[in-house]
């Protein structure tokens, strides 16, 4: 499964053949390299940053440590370390998976994060209105629940979005609809497998 590491830059529209008007999100793949290579897969990288003893000994090969990188399975022929990866895998039409990071949001109550109504705006209550309410059950089991939903940090979670069908032009793919998270974040995409479920 050809894989590859891209920065998301941005939305813009384009016109298909039949004239129509079609969203895309811009990501930059320029720069992606093999970063290291294994007896069951090989690593993809993208930009540089400073390590410490242990990961400038993993990326000996390599002489630097990746900033992004990822694992996939399988085997390159004629794989060496440091050049770009192949783009030729990425063509026109072809469905891709994308792996990234929803946009972090901060610290949000439970009006915000969950969709709760809060409570009532009448008789009396001045501080109740975007409270959670009760979370507790009593003397049996006396505790809050796992997984209970309450404030928090919300946004920053890793997702997977499938299905996606992609535009090369020279270094720079063209995804049909919106990807998640800001730009700049980076955006792991790999062709999807025509004979997985």
């Amino acid at each position: 499964m050809a894989t590859i590491i891209g920065i998301k830059k941005g939305m813009t529209s384009v016109y298909n053949e039949q004239g129509r008007y079609v969203p895309v999100t811009i990501v930059d793949v320029e720069g992606s390299y093999y970063a290291k290579k294994s007896s069951d897969g090989y690593e993809v990288g993208l930009g540089k940053k400073r390590g410490g003893k242990t990961l400038q000994g993993q990326y000996k090969e390599l002489g630097f440590v990746p900033k992004f990188k990822t694992f996939v399975k399988g085997v390159v022929e004629n794989l060496k370390v440091g050049e770009p990866v192949d783009l030729s895998a990425f063509e026109d039409g072809k469905k891709v998976r994308l792996v990234t990071k929803s946009k972090g949001k901060g610290f949000a109550g439970v009006v915000k994060r969950w969709g709760f109504a809060g409570g009532k705006r009448t008789h009396g209550q001045s501080d109740r209105l975007r409270a959670p309410g009760s979370i507790g059950s009593g003397t049996t089991p006396g505790r809050v629940l796992k997984g209970k939903k309450m404030a928090g940090r919300m946004g920053g979670d890793k997702l997977t979005v499938k299905s996606k069908i992609v535009k090369r032009l020279d270094s720079v793919l063209l995804i049909k609809g919106p990807v998640p998270g800001a730009k700049g974040y980076p955006v792991i995409i790999s062709v999807e497998d025509t004979h997985e479920n």
